[in-house]
């Protein structure tokens, strides 16, 4: 069984309402995990999610914390949460988690980024990975600004050598993706709109993968999310970088 911890895919909703002189606030909190959690376990693996707020207090900070898991996906969690902890921004030094998890990669663990507003360089490059060490350990190149690709008519994928014989040509349309550059040593599976959708790699004794959409709405639609395929895809994923 692969051990699996999940990072991100959480926000709080702030609503202002005015009805003339007086102002009403409100607050919601959303999960956006559970679709990608059902998939993970659907293929055996073991997942531990931590939602944004929690992965800022509690995502490992040290190596021995990080071997309880093959495989680390940060998935719509800014650079920002993993960096800036309490400590650090009470003006004290602490560890910095992103580079504590690019060198776990390189002494042979797996790390994966699925995409999103805050994912690789994030809406107005506020995700801001690419400045980062987790950068060196990603099969792909992250911008410094705004990454963002909206396709709201829809942006097919197209398989470009996932080794799996039952998966198509063309996959379900997405409506958004995070554009990157693939480094020259990745194997890329998966392109949209000649984009890397789905890039794999090698870095020192262990491995990572760049997923460029959502794992949920907007970006994934149900079409993706509902697909048959979609199990074997995510099967070949973890086989490969675990």
């Amino acid at each position: 069984m692969t051990n699996v911890l999940l990072a991100g895919e959480s926000w709080v909703t702030v609503q202002f309402e005015i009805k003339g002189r007086n102002v009403l606030q409100d607050s919601q909190y959303g999960e956006a995990a559970d679709r990608f959690v059902s998939t993970l376990e659907e293929v055996g693996a073991s997942v531990t999610y931590q939602p944004c707020h929690v992965a800022a207090e509690s995502f490992p900070r040290t190596t021995a914390e990080l071997d309880e898991y093959d495989l680390v996906i940060l998935s719509d969690v800014g650079a920002d949460t993993l960096q800036i902890t309490d400590r650090v921004a009470d003006g004290d030094t602490d560890v910095d988690r992103c580079a504590l998890l690019a060198e776990w990669v390189r002494e042979g663990g797996a790390l994966g980024m699925v995409g999103g507003y805050m994912s690789f360089a994030g809406k107005g490059g506020q995700a801001r990975y690419g400045r980062t060490p987790v950068a060196d350990v990603l099969p792909v190149e992250v911008s410094a600004g705004d990454d963002r690709v909206e396709t709201p008519d829809g942006a097919v994928p197209r398989n470009e050598g996932v080794p799996c014989e039952d998966l198509p040509a063309e996959w379900p349309h997405v409506l958004g993706y995070n554009r990157t550059v693939a480094k020259s040593d990745a194997d890329v599976w998966a392109t949209v709109r000649g984009d890397p959708f789905l890039a794999v790699g090698d870095y020192g004794d262990g491995s990572s993968f760049a997923y460029a959409t959502d794992c949920a709405p907007h970006w994934a639609p149900e079409g993706l999310l509902s697909w048959d395929h979609l199990p074997t895809l995510w099967s070949r994923v973890l086989d490969r970088v675990t």
